[in-house]
């Protein structure tokens, strides 16, 4: 009898051990299925520069999330939007004006902006190589015919936005067909345009300050073959922002990842010194900017 008791014991114990070795696979299964956290990032600059940045940051974020993190970066600002309102991506990096189009497509939240020289602010600038005799805004637009002018993304905020209000209030442009220039183009990025003026290329262009100046240093361009002729208002940085539905504790440890990087590789990436929190109220300006000009409703 104490044979067969035995034996249906260890029957039991093989059973139960089966059972709980089975439920453990189960549970490493359903965490090694959990789906990737997916970032789009708009080309601030050339893709091939970001690629090294974009890998170490994908390694660091995967760490502090304690789940697969991919990024993409795109090659254009209108792509990123696009993913967000479909929810193929749950973050994005984003330009002010690409992310208020995305809070009003999506309820896009704000939570992480970059810092440069430890201001979360830049400009637009409007440059022109240093052979042109103007020296400001008012004397390159004395005669707009003779003037080839560049912006950068059609929805880039430094690169058209801004800069294109600034001239319709002068009352030279109106839209890419509808202007007094000689002519108009749009490059795609920031550092297309610095190069078509310094390669006298087009008379002036707009661009972003933090990356012209970023341009500057990484010797991309030539500071003494360029000068600056128009500065905005300050403008609220380039916002990280995630969908709606994230949940509390994942943007917490975003946002915790996000104001320790030191790595100089992923900072001069972004132009950025480092990064500290940001909000949707702090791109309100921005909003209204885009409302004037019927980008997006009220």
């Amino acid at each position: 009898m104490k044979k067969w008791i035995g034996t249906i014991s260890a029957l039991f114990l093989v059973l139960f051990l089966s059972a709980c070795s089975n439920e453990s696979a189960e549970n490493d299964s359903s965490s090694d299925e959990q789906e990737p956290f997916t970032i789009g990032v708009i080309p601030a600059q050339t893709e091939g520069e970001m690629e090294v940045a974009m890998e170490k940051l994908q390694a660091l974020l995967s760490k502090e999330l304690d789940r697969k993190v991919e990024i993409e970066v795109y090659p254009d600002y209108n792509g990123v939007v696009e993913s967000m309102n479909y929810d193929q991506i749950d973050m994005a990096y984003l330009g002010p004006l690409t992310y208020v189009i995305a809070e009003a497509n999506s309820n896009a939240e704000a939570i992480i902006t970059q810092l440069v020289e430890g201001e979360p602010f830049y400009h637009s600038y409007v440059i022109t190589h240093k052979d042109n005799p103007a020296t400001s805004l008012d004397e390159l637009l004395k005669t707009p015919g003779e003037v080839q002018f560049a912006f950068g993304d059609p929805n880039s905020t430094s690169g058209s936005l801004i800069p294109s209000i600034e001239l319709q209030d002068r009352g030279v442009y109106e839209s890419e067909q509808e202007n007094q220039f000689k002519n108009v183009r749009f490059t795609g990025s920031h550092d297309a345009t610095a190069l078509a003026v310094q390669n006298k290329q087009v008379d002036a262009g707009a661009i972003d300050s933090a990356i012209y100046n970023q341009l500057i240093e990484s010797g991309k361009i030539d500071a003494d073959q360029l000068k600056i002729v128009w500065e905005s208002e300050p403008l609220f940085q380039y916002p990280w922002a995630v969908l709606e539905s994230t949940d509390d504790e994942t943007i917490v440890k975003l946002r915790k990842a996000f104001l320790a990087i030191e790595d100089p590789e992923i900072l001069d990436a972004f132009g950025a010194t480092g990064f500290t929190e940001a909000t949707n109220a702090d791109y309100e300006s921005i909003k209204q900017a885009a409302i004037k000009q019927g980008i997006i409703e009220e």
